[in-house]
């Protein structure tokens, strides 16, 4: 009887797999001292991969470690963004440290969530709001003058540190940096959406970066220094958001943030949903009815929403959840409390949750995600002929 071909093992260039062997060294380190052998061994790799454009090992390492080892991910991962986002430069015989610092705000909104150039004003303003309440005394910083889209910003790891290096350079001279902004890809129109401010901030070379490392005040200084930035940022950045409503989250480093503004834009998701049906459908959030099904290959990925009228089995409306990190049903509350609990909030009290794991589907044509309807097929969204769809669209 002939045997069953076992799979071959995925074949891994030198340098991801000095990166695996790297990261589960890290991982498995018993103490500080042995941690920074690994961290010089993976930073030096690291920004010799970066700095040539190569992010195939990295990519390869992290997809491996993902399935293998999650320690090991989490340790890899850290060091890659950080090695993306924050750089040492040097200007004549001053050492400077540099961070890229994402600025989001979570909107939604009847009409287009705009993005586009910051005019010189207001580009000036937001860097005097960011050194006056979220830098250290003695930090300096260059802000992009363009308002983007999670779509515009950097796909690669060795993009971003490009980016970083440009914005550093122009930070430490105080020269403003030179970027096109011409080849950026169109912004997708969604209901709820992140817009970005990217900025750079320079320290010498040892000293704090930000406002509430200067006394040690860990979570009330960033907590105050949230305060002061919506106190007197968020005129500037209405400005930029004519006709959203929005969420200022506090400067911080790059990828931190974008992360947390992926979370924060999940409930105004929902809550642009239901405000846009009830004005296209001239209906109440009352008389919705919410069908929640999880989607993914091997676990829940993301929880997908479809909204339906009363006895109609037709999905008029859905809207995506998805899970980061270690989001899962093992914690309480879970995701899908959370998802629920934002539902009854605007105002959708039935909801029909669906057992069992979904395979996510998109649509063929438009690249849509399909949704589940109340007896369970995965279907396309489409609202019904009579909807009012101006009435949400204004520009």
């Amino acid at each position: 009887m002939p045997r069953t071909r076992a799979k071959s093992p995925p074949r891994f260039t030198r340098d991801a797999e000095r990166l695996i062997a790297l990261s589960q060294g890290l991982n498995a380190s018993g103490s500080l001292t042995e941690d920074r052998y690994w961290e010089s061994e993976m930073s030096a790799l690291t920004a010799r991969l970066l700095g040539n454009g190569n992010d195939s090992p990295i990519d390869a390492a992290l997809d491996h470690l993902y399935v293998s080892n999650l320690g090991a991910y989490d340790t890899l991962i850290e060091l890659v963004e950080n090695e993306s986002e924050a750089m040492p430069v040097m200007k004549g015989d001053a050492a400077w440290q540099a961070l890229l610092i994402a600025v989001p705000m979570v909107a939604w909104s009847k009409y287009s969530i705009p993005s586009g150039p910051i005019g010189r004003e207001d580009s000036d303003a937001l860097r005097a709001q960011l050194q006056g309440h979220v830098l250290a005394e003695g930090a300096g910083c260059v802000v992009v003058p363009y308002l983007q889209s999670i779509d515009q910003l950097p796909r690669h790891f060795s993009e971003l540190r490009k980016l970083t290096a440009r914005l550093a350079d122009a930070a430490v001279t105080g020269e403003a940096p030179r970027i096109d902004f011409t080849r950026l890809p169109e912004t997708a129109n969604l209901l709820a959406d992140t817009r970005f401010v990217i900025a750079c901030a320079v320290a010498p070379r040892g000293a704090p970066i930000f406002r509430w490392q200067e006394d040690a005040s860990g979570h009330a200084g960033r907590t105050h220094s949230l305060e002061q930035w919506i106190a007197q940022a968020r005129p500037t950045l209405a400005k930029l958001l004519p006709g959203c409503v929005f969420e200022c989250l506090l400067p911080d480093a790059y990828y931190v943030n974008c992360r947390e503004s992926d979370r924060r834009v999940r409930p105004f998701g929902v809550k642009a949903a239901v405000a846009f049906l009830e004005a296209a459908l001239s209906t109440k959030a009352k008389d919705l009815r919410a069908v929640v099904a999880g989607f993914g290959d091997e676990r829940v990925d993301e929880y997908r929403i479809a909204f339906t009228l009363p006895g109609d089995e037709d999905v008029a409306h859905g809207v995506v959840w998805p899970l980061y990190g270690r989001e899962d049903e093992n914690t309480r509350p879970g995701p899908l409390d959370e998802v629920v609990a934002q539902l009854n909030e605007c105002g959708i009290t039935e909801v029909k949750k669906l057992s069992g794991l979904f395979t996510p589907e998109y649509c063929e044509d438009c690249g849509a995600p399909l949704f589940a309807n109340p007896e369970g097929e995965i279907v396309h969204a489409e609202l019904p002929e009579e909807a009012d769809t101006h009435a949400a669209h204004f520009h």
